[in-house]
């Protein structure tokens, strides 16, 4: 019997590992679930297990705060959203690293690493050669943005991406344009945040102020020499493209 333990403090979360462990053909025993730093120090100091599933971000503090102070002898599956804490994790015992929301495919990936760790009896001194492979092939996912949080008169609500035509930037506020072509007022307040939580191949900043879908999309035309300008599907107004930006979408549009 594989004895585990689970250190999550989001109650979904934790609910979709226990049930992802409890699919697999493998006989596993779930001894513990934990949502705290203090409470995962305690528990290892007394007790040991087969493997650990370890979000990183908890109640109370950072999970790396747990592995400073306690040896842990077992390898851990890190589960988390922030993809930034992800050398930590290699360097703490772990075996993979998925991000969330990860699919089960995934976990399953991650288990059966696990299985082979433990059947070529390969201890955790041996974590850095396994981890360096790891990184080799890039087993960590870039997680994107799948909605936006919105300002309203009546409180805050959600929208999804894929109905978003183009972001625009205005005097330090950021406005996302819908497929009915409505105007949010986002709670994010620059494009470069926005950048880099959306895939760069669905969307691209076409000048200082606007950052349009590819999907959305319906045609492009040449406005002058360095110029396009860009019809958008059920948006009326044409969005053009910054002399300095026209080359490189032209590129973009083709991948």
């Amino acid at each position: 019997m594989i004895k585990v333990v689970i250190i999550e403090d989001e109650i979904p979360a934790r609910k979709k590992l226990k049930r992802f462990i409890e699919e697999l053909n493998t006989p596993v025993e779930i001894v513990s679930e934990i949502d705290t730093v203090r409470s995962a120090i305690d528990f290892f100091k007394n007790n040991q297990v087969d493997v650990v599933f370890s979000d990183i971000e908890l109640l109370d503090g950072n999970a790396f705060e747990i592995y400073s102070q306690v040896s842990i002898k077992c390898p851990i599956i890190f589960t988390t959203a922030y993809d930034q804490f992800w050398m930590n994790a290699f360097e703490s015992n772990g075996i993979a690293y998925l991000l969330k929301p990860f699919s089960k495919e995934r976990f399953q990936k991650a288990w059966d690493k696990y299985l082979l760790l433990g059947n070529s009896s390969l201890d955790a001194t041996n974590s850095i050669t396994i981890l360096t492979k790891l990184i080799e092939h890039k087993l960590t996912e870039k997680v994107y943005k799948k909605r936006f949080s919105v300002n309203s008169h009546h409180g805050m609500y959600f929208l999804e991406i894929e109905k978003i035509l183009f972001f625009k930037a205005n005097e330090g506020v950021v406005f996302a344009f819908d497929d009915k072509g409505k105007k949010h007022l986002l709670t994010t307040s620059t494009l470069k945040e926005i950048e880099e939580q959306v895939n760069s191949l669905e969307f691209f900043r076409i000048s200082r102020s606007e950052l349009v879908q590819k999907k959305h999309i319906e045609k492009m035309e040449r406005y002058n020499k360095n110029t396009l300008v860009i019809k958008l599907k059920g948006f009326e107004t044409y969005l053009k493209t910054s002399q300095s930006n026209t080359a490189a979408f032209r590129e973009w549009m083709e991948k």
